[in-house]
């Protein structure tokens, strides 16, 4: 089994002026008489687009800014210099990864914690929140709020991270379009080895606990300091009876409805990815939506990771976005309906040999996610 960093390269190019799947926007109401004070136009009838092209493309570079913001994207989700043996960053570390980004254009949205990454338990250093092993989970608890209180002083509004056992689950690669391949997962092929990891058991009530201690601590800080804490779902959800001994809280959308419910603060909240999410789905085309509906009218979602798959829970590809199952003009709809207001990112894109870097592959995204919201500001 291989596991693929969510964090592959960003790209180069505006390219989706073919969007399969979408539809035409209904045309504008006609007026009732001549005499209608108020006809409703066509530009009365155009939702407000709040939301914008964004990406969590590191290094935080000078480099990979320039990059970034040619291909017409303005807004990162950044990484700080990894702060080492002191654990959390400083008010200087992060004032210095803001400066590098405006230098370039580049507003910095956003910042990935240096722990509590998409990582397998097996091989992280930092897992004692996950574990529920103190007095290791409460160090690393207070080094996150020493980290919220340094964004707050910073001006940085908000952080993502993971509360992840598995990390990212995948069997082999698949052949895709003109000879680049996709991220593949297929429970029926996948083997649990070891069949268990040193978490040893864990249920989703065993999870659910441990997550509510972590918000039950951290919150309060990011509600005190106004920092939004966003988290990503678990990639993907387990088959029953778990996957190495652990059932994935994260990986179904009632498990994910348990965790926003952890906290009422409007500082708790989702990197709502809507790959791991319609890949946790049985109908991801149709169910999508009332999951953006249902956490996006709470004003949970705070960052959108935005790709495409061919096939359901339990058995999917991750392909380029204009050819996958789920009318992704559609998805774009859905979340300015409900008023979501920040990044749009892309994420985990096709692989190929010419394309190292997964360069060309994000540049495919970003032309693709800005044709999108420019279809839904001109058209409706």
């Amino acid at each position: 089994m291989k596991r693929r960093d969510f964090l592959s390269a960003a790209g180069t190019s505006a390219a989706a002026l073919g969007l399969a799947g979408c539809q035409e926007a209904p045309p504008p109401v006609a007026r009732a008489n001549a005499e209608d004070p108020a006809p409703a136009t066509a530009a009365r009838d155009k939702p407000e687009v709040k939301l914008y092209a964004g990406t969590q493309r590191g290094p935080t570079s000078k480099k990979m800014l320039q990059f970034i913001k040619r291909h017409g994207v303005d807004h990162v989700c950044g990484f700080p210099p990894n702060p080492g043996k002191r654990g959390f960053w400083t008010v200087e570390d992060l004032e210095k990864t803001r400066e590098t980004c405006e230098a370039e254009g580049v507003t910095l949205d956003m910042v990935a914690l240096p722990f509590l990454t998409s990582s397998h338990i097996d091989r992280e250093k930092r897992g004692a929140i996950m574990l529920g092993k103190s007095p290791e989970r409460d160090r690393d608890i207070e080094d996150i709020n020493k980290m919220t209180v340094a964004c707050a002083k910073a001006g940085i509004p908000a952080w993502k991270y993971n509360m992840s056992l598995l990390g990212v689950l995948r069997v082999e690669r698949t052949p895709g379009r003109g000879g680049s391949t996709y991220s593949t997962w297929k429970a029926s092929e996948a083997e649990a080895n070891p069949p268990l990891t040193r978490a040893g058991r864990v249920t989703e009530d065993m999870a659910l606990e441990r997550m509510a201690y972590f918000v039950e601590r951290v919150i309060p800080v990011c509600e005190e300091y106004k920092i939004r804490a966003a988290c990503h779902l678990h990639d993907p959800g387990t088959p029953p009876g778990g996957f190495q001994g652990i059932d994935r809280l994260l990986g179904n959308f009632e498990g994910v409805k348990k965790f926003i419910a952890l906290s009422e603060s409007r500082y708790h909240g989702l990197n709502l990815c809507l790959g791991s999410m319609m890949e946790n789905l049985e109908k991801p085309n149709e169910q999508i939506h009332d999951v953006i509906r249902y956490f996006g009218e709470k004003k949970r979602i705070f960052n959108i990771h935005f790709r495409n798959i061919i096939g359901k829970r339990g058995d999917f590809r991750e392909v380029y976005l204009d050819n996958g199952e789920i009318d992704m003009l559609q998805v774009m709809r859905s979340l300015v309906s409900v008023g979501y207001e920040y990044m749009v990112m892309p994420d985990h894109v096709p692989r190929h040999n010419d394309d190292p870097g997964g360069l060309q592959g994000f540049a495919h995204s970003y032309g693709f996610i800005q044709a999108l919201i420019h279809a839904i500001k001109t058209s409706g």
